[in-house]
Formats: C-alpha cells, structure tokens, sequence
C-alpha cells in the first residue's frame, strides 16, 4: 500500500480514500497496524479541526432517523458531516447488521455526507475500538461535523464521551419511570439530553418528560465546563424536523463558551492522554494473545479449573513470565 498517496488523497478529500484508510485502521493484522501508524505520521501535521458530537441513547428512540434529518440541515447550511455508526456484533458469530446507511437513505445520497457503520466486535463502551482514530481520519479528510452514533445498549456507552467534543444523549418519551430510563452514570456526562418524537400523540409527553430530565440535571453536580443553563433537556422532532435548528445554536453556545474558555483545548489533551494509555492497556493484553504467554495462559488455566492452581497464583505465574523474574506466590 502507498502510505503517502493515500494521505494526500485523504488530505484531498476523496471519500474512497477514507473508507479505505477507515478499513485500514479497524484491520487487526500486524502490517497493517504498522502502515496506520505510518499514515497517521504523514497526517499529523493537518491544522483541520471537526466538531466531534457523540450521540447515544436506549434502543428504538430513533437515533438513526434524528441523525439523517440533523444531518441534513448541516449539509443544508453547506457544511461537511461524517456519520460514524456503531452496530452491536453477535456474541455468536461475531457479525453485524451494519445496516445505518439503509436506514440513513436520504444521508447517504448527499454528497457532503459520508457514512460509515462499523461492527463494535467484543469493544465495550457502545464504539468500535478504532472509532477515535476514523474521526481523526475524517477530521483530515475535511469534514466540519463528526457525528458518532454508539450502539445504543445503556448505560456503559460513556466511552463515547472521551473521544467527542459534545456528548448528545437522545431519549424518547412515555417511556415509562423516565428518571430511571438512563442511570446517572451516563445523565452526568451528557451536555444535551434531547427528547425526541415530540410530535402528534406523543408531544405532551415529550414535553413532560423534558422538564423532568430538566429538574434532575439540576440536581447534579455543576461541572466546571458548563456556563450557566448547561447541561440542558430540549425536546426535538427528527420526523418533522423540529427543534433540529434550536439544538443546533445551544450546540454551537456550548462549544464557543468552551473554546472561549480555554475547556476545548483541556478536554481534547485529557481525551489525547486517555487513548494513549488506553493503547498501552490494549497493547499489554494482546501480548497475552501471542505464544509463548498464550500457551502458558492455557495451560495454567486448565490447572485453574482442576483446582491445582488458584486464580492469584495463576495469573501471578503468567505476569512473572511476562516480566522475566520469579513468581512471588
């Protein structure tokens, strides 16, 4: 592969490239990692800067329909927006649907528009594992919006959160206890709690449902990177395109008071610092996928459930190989 045609490509904008590099990325072949390290070194020195919008929400609150008719009023206003959807893998198989450009129809013909689904595998966190890095990728590419759709299973999804500028949290209404519709976990790392389908049947309950997220963000802790009114619930309609625009301005309010000041900047380094020791994290484990250490860790686990070894002494055997010294148990 040429490394360097493919980050000028990329620099240019051209969507096949993207996607290639975006397949490049999320490969778990050895070379291939070491030619993602390579094109990132060729794409580093790109001043591009995208607004990075995480979205996550119950299953069914129609967070793909909301998404193509936001969408389309960025590409409306002649700006770029990349779609980054994550789909649930089978515990099975492993497989996904990846079905968000069919449900993104309209999206997906638009010509300032890119999607991208992408199977979340075994990564927790309701994102793929490389979705950080294809939004750099996008973020080369030229685009002005990054949306990042997670998979949409609950309350673990604030992985999103460290690797987005603003955290959308979309709920539906009538849904029953609304307040323990989402724990608090993921409530408090929301910047925007958007209700939707507030319109014909369901709009006075949208409307309720708002103001009662709207008491309980009140109760929580005030966050040193919002202004005052933030975090906020807003009820939208992504079936009549209502209220797309007003959750669009408090978007903007938010990001400018946050470059304004100087929490942009800070959050982006602590969101650096994180992936990298993330990476390290991952990197370490995957050495326990790699012989001799796989081998041992399977044999040590065949001791472990005949009842020879303890768990403790087991992994503690396993790290002493790893580090070259003697077990301490």
């Amino acid at each position: 592969m040429d490394i360097d045609d493919l980050a000028d490509r990329i620099l240019a904008g051209e969507r096949r490239a993207l996607a290639r590099a975006i397949t490049l990325v999320e490969s778990r072949r050895a070379d291939h990692r070491a030619d993602t390290i390579a094109l990132f070194d060729k794409l580093k020195d790109h001043d591009r800067e995208a607004l990075r919008i995480g979205l996550s929400g119950t299953p069914g609150v129609g967070k793909s329909t909301f998404i193509e008719a936001f969408g389309m009023m960025l590409t409306a206003q002649g700006l770029k927006v990349a779609v980054l959807a994550v789909d649930p893998s089978s515990a099975r198989s492993g497989g996904s649907i990846l079905g968000d450009k069919t449900r993104m129809e309209r999206l997906s013909r638009d010509p300032n528009a890119f999607i991208r689904p992408s199977p979340s595998q075994s990564h927790l966190g309701g994102v793929a594992r490389r979705t950080r890095e294809a939004i750099d990728l996008c973020e080369a590419a030229g685009f002005d919006v990054v949306l990042i759709e997670t998979v949409g299973v609950g309350q673990s999804e604030t992985v999103v959160a460290e690797m987005s500028d603003l955290f959308l949290l979309l709920l539906a209404p009538a849904g029953g206890d609304e307040l323990q519709g989402v724990k608090r976990g993921i409530m408090e790392m929301a910047d925007i709690i958007l209700v939707n389908k507030a319109d014909g049947d369901l709009k006075s309950a949208a409307t309720r449902t708002c103001a009662d997220y709207a008491g309980a963000l009140r109760l929580l802790r005030k966050r040193p990177q919002d202004p005052q009114g933030f975090p906020k619930a807003m009820t939208v309609s992504a079936l009549e395109d209502t209220g797309l625009q007003t959750a669009w301005d408090e978007m903007q309010t938010l990001t400018q008071w946050r470059r304004d000041n100087g929490h942009f900047a800070a959050r982006r380094a602590g969101q650096a610092r994180f992936w990298f020791e993330a990476e390290l994290k991952q990197a370490l484990l995957n050495r326990l996928e790699r012989e001799p250490i796989k081998g041992i860790v399977k044999a040590l686990g065949r001791e472990v459930e005949d009842g020879t070894q303890t768990p403790s002494q087991a992994a503690e055997e396993v790290l002493a190989q790893i580090e070259g010294r003697r077990p301490m148990l």
